[in-house]
C-alpha cells in the first residue's frame, strides 16, 4: 500500500507569487523560519544554489536570494549557519533503528583486534554484569591474527556458568559458549535448520558457531528485552539519529510491536525523523487494515515487507554462483524459494513494497528472477511497484542492466564496501569484483539507488556513508589495488542517494528529497562543504542542524 503521490510543484526562485498562493490556500505569510548564512544545496539540477530558505508549516515555502527570503518571511526566526552547508534532509534507507539503541545495552564487540581482546573483553564485561546471560555484538574476525572464527572453548574459558552469545557484526553469525549450546540441546547430532549452519570440526564436533537461522536456536531461549526497554532504545536512537544529521529513515525488518513503537514516539512527539517502516513478513496482514485508513501525511508510515533470501558475506553466507574463494561452501538460502514466492505473491496482493535482503550473486540473480515471476512478465506493473533489493552487494555483470529494465530499486550501504574491501577480495575472488558495490555501474546503467547505512551493522553515521560513497576508501584512506575505485560516484551522485534516491525508494519524491517550494522542509547541514572539501575532511565535518519535517531536531553551532 503507497500513499497516493501528489503533483511534483516546480522549484522556483524568488517566487513572491508562490508565497501569495500559499496565502490563498489560509496559510500565514509571517513567521516560520529562514535558513541562511552558508551554501544551500538544493539537490535541484536547474538550480542547485540558494542563499536562503523560508520553512512554514513544515514546508518550504521560499527557496532562493536571501533578500527576497526576509521580505517573504517577515517575523520569520533566522538561522545562521555560520558558513556551515546545507543539503535536502538525509535519509538512512536501511536501518533497524531499534538495533541501534539495544546496541548500547549489549556488550560492545565493535573493534575487538583479536580473539584475546574479545576475550578481554567478555571477562570485564562478565565481571561488571554478574547474573544473567551474555549477549553482545559487533566483532569481526577478518583482521584477527588467529585468522578465524572465535569457538566455544575461546567462551568457556572465560564464562562457563551461564550462556554467551556475541554475535558478528552482520547480525548473520554468532559465537556461543557451551552452556548456551546445552540450553538449546545442540549437539553433535542436532541437524543443521534450513536457512542455517551449525559449524562442526574435523571430527564433527560443533564448534559454537552458528551461521544465519541457526542462531535461532540458542537466541529462542535467551530472555527478550522487555517492552519498555524496547521503547527506550527506539527513542534514544531515534534521538541519536536525529544528531547525527538524518531526517529520516526506512527502517528495515519492522516487527508488529516496533511499529507500535514508531507510531506512539510519534503521537508523543518523540519521534525526531520521520519513518517508512518495512515489516516482518508475518507482521503485514496485521498492519494492513489499519494502515490502509491511517493518514497519508503521518511521519511514520508502513511501506512494505522485508523479506530474506541469504546471509551476509563475511560469514559466508551470502550465496554465491560458485564457490567461495577460501571455502569450498557456496553460501545460503536463508529463505526457501517456495516460501519467498509465497510471500512476494501476498506482497502484490496487498499492494505492499517489497525489500528483499539478498547479497551474493546467486541471491541477487534468484531474487530479480522472483520478482519478474510474481508479476508474470507484466514489466510496466513491476516498475510501478518499485521493489527494492536490499544490499545488492555482489551482483554478476551481466545482471546489472536487470535491475533498470525492471525497475528495481538498489538499496545499497556504501560503508559495506569500505569495511569489506579488507576480506571481500579473498571471498570472492578478483574476478567477481567486477560485481561488488557497482554503483556507478548500476547508476549508468539507469537504475535507481537508494543509500543506507545497515546500522547497527554499520555506525550510522551519513558522513562515512556519503565519503564512502564518492571515494570508495576506508578511513585510514586505504583502498587496496584492485578495489575497483572506478566504481565510485561523483558527490552529485552520492548526495542523490541519500535524498532524492530515498525519496523515490519511499514513493515520496514528490514531497521530499530536494529543496523546492511545497515539500516537506528536511535538511541536514554539516560543518564542512561536502560538494567541495578534501574527501578525508568529510567523515571529520561535524552535524550542526537537522530539520526534519519543518522542526529543528538538532542544532549544534
Amino acid at each position: 500500500m503507497h500513499p497516493p503521490l501528489l503533483t511534483r510543484r516546480s522549484f522556483a526562485v524568488a517566487s513572491l507569487a508562490a508565497l501569495a498562493a500559499c496565502a490563498t490556500r489560509g496559510e500565514s505569510t509571517v513567521g516560520g523560519t529562514l535558513v541562511r548564512g552558508g551554501p544551500i544545496h538544493t539537490g535541484v539540477a536547474a538550480h542547485p544554489r540558494a542563499e536562503a530558505a523560508l520553512i512554514r508549516n513544515g514546508r518550504f515555502v521560499f527557496v532562493g536570494a536571501l533578500r527576497e527570503a526576509r521580505a517573504a518571511g517577515r517575523g520569520a526566526r533566522e538561522i545562521d549557519l555560520r558558513g556551515a552547508a546545507a543539503f535536502p534532509g538525509f535519509t538512512d534507507a536501511h536501518v533497524h533503528l531499534t538495533g541501534v539503541g539495544q546496541a548500547a545495552l549489549l556488550l560492545d564487540l565493535v573493534g575487538v583486534e583479536s580473539i584475546a581482546a574479545l576475550q578481554t573483553r567478555l571477562r570485564d564485561y562478565a565481571r561488571a554484569h554478574p547474573e544473567g546471560p551474555i549477549v553482545g555484538r559487533g566483532w569481526i574476525e577478518t583482521h584477527w591474527p588467529e585468522g578465524r572464527f572465535p569457538t566455544r572453548g575461546d567462551l568457556d574459558a572465560i564464562v562457563n556458568d551461564r550462556p554467551v552469545f556475541l554475535e558478528r557484526i552482520d547480525g548473520h553469525a554468532a559465537a556461543v559458549n557451551s552452556t548456551a549450546l546445552s540450553l538449546a540441546g545442540v549437539d553433535a547430532s542436532t541437524p543443521n535448520p534450513e536457512g542455517g549452519r551449525i559449524e562442526r570440526d574435523a571430527a564433527g564436533a560443533v564448534t559454537g558457531m552458528l551461521i544465519d537461522n541457526a542462531m535461532g536456536l540458542v537466541a529462542a531461549r535467551l530472555p527478550a528485552p522487555t517492552p519498555a526497554q524496547n521503547r527506550e532504545a527506539l527513542r534514544q536512537a531515534a534521538a541519536l539519529y536525529a544528531a547525527r544529521g538524518w531526517a529520516g529513515v526506512h527502517n528495515v525488518s519492522t516487527t508488529l510491536a516496533e511499529e507500535g513503537n514508531f507510531q506512539m514516539l510519534s503521537d508523543a512527539g518523540e519521534m525526531p525523523v520521520h519513518a517508512s517502516l518495512y515489516m516482518e513478513p508475518d507482521a503485514v496482514r496485521a498492519v494492513f487494515e489499519r494502515e490502509a485508513r491511517s493518514d497519508v501525511h503521518s511521519p511514520v508510515q508502513v511501506r512494505g515487507v522485508k523479506v530474506y533470501m541469504d546471509g551476509a558475506l563475511g560469514s559466508r553466507g551470502a550465496a554465491l554462483l560458485a564457490p567461495y574463494s577460501d571455502a569450498a561452501s557456496d553460501g545460503l538460502l536463508v529463505t526457501a524459494l517456495d516460501q519467498l514466492n509465497q510471500q512476494l505473491a501476498q506482497a502484490r496482493a496487498l499492494n505492499y513494497q517489497v525489500a528483499a535482503h539478498a547479497i551474493g550473486d546467486r541471491g541477487n540473480r534468484l531474487v530479480l528472477d522472483a520478482f519478474r515471476d510474481t508479476f508474470a512478465g507484466d514489466a510496466e506493473a513491476l516498475r510501478a511497484a518499485r521493489w527494492r533489493v536490499e544490499h545488492a552487494q555482489i551482483i554478476a555483470p551481466e545482471d546489472i542492466p536487470r535491475f533498470a529494465a525492471m525497475g528495481v530499486i538498489a538499496s545499497m550501504q556504501p560503508s559495506h564496501a569500505i569495511s569489506d574491501l579488507h576480506f571481500a577480495p579473498s571471498r570472492l575472488g578478483d574476478d567477481r569484483l567486477a560485481g561488488a558495490y557497482a554503483w556507478a555501474s548500476l547508476l549508468r546503467s539507469g537504475a535507481s539507488i537508494a543509500g543506507g547505512s545497515d546500522a547497527p551493522v554499520e555506525k550510522g553515521d551519513p558522513l562515512i556513508e556519503f565519503y564512502a560513497a564518492c571515494y570508495r576508501h576506508d578511513l585510514t584512506g586505504f583502498a587496496g589495488p584492485n578495489w575497483r575505485l572506478d566504481e565510485a560516484v561523483s558527490r552529485e551522485q552520492a548526495l542523490a542517494m541519500f535524498t532524492s534516491g530515498a525519496a523515490f525508494a519511499s514513493f515520496q519524491e514528490s514531497q521530499r528529497g530536494t529543496i523546492e517550494i511545497g515539500k516537506r522542509a528536511d535538511m541536514s547541514c554539516f560543518s564542512a562543504d561536502l560538494m567541495t572539501c578534501a574527501p578525508e575532511e568529510i567523515p571529520r565535518a561535524r552535524p550542526v542542524l537537522t530539520i526534519s519535517d519543518g522542526r529543528v531536531t538538532h542544532e549544534a553551532f
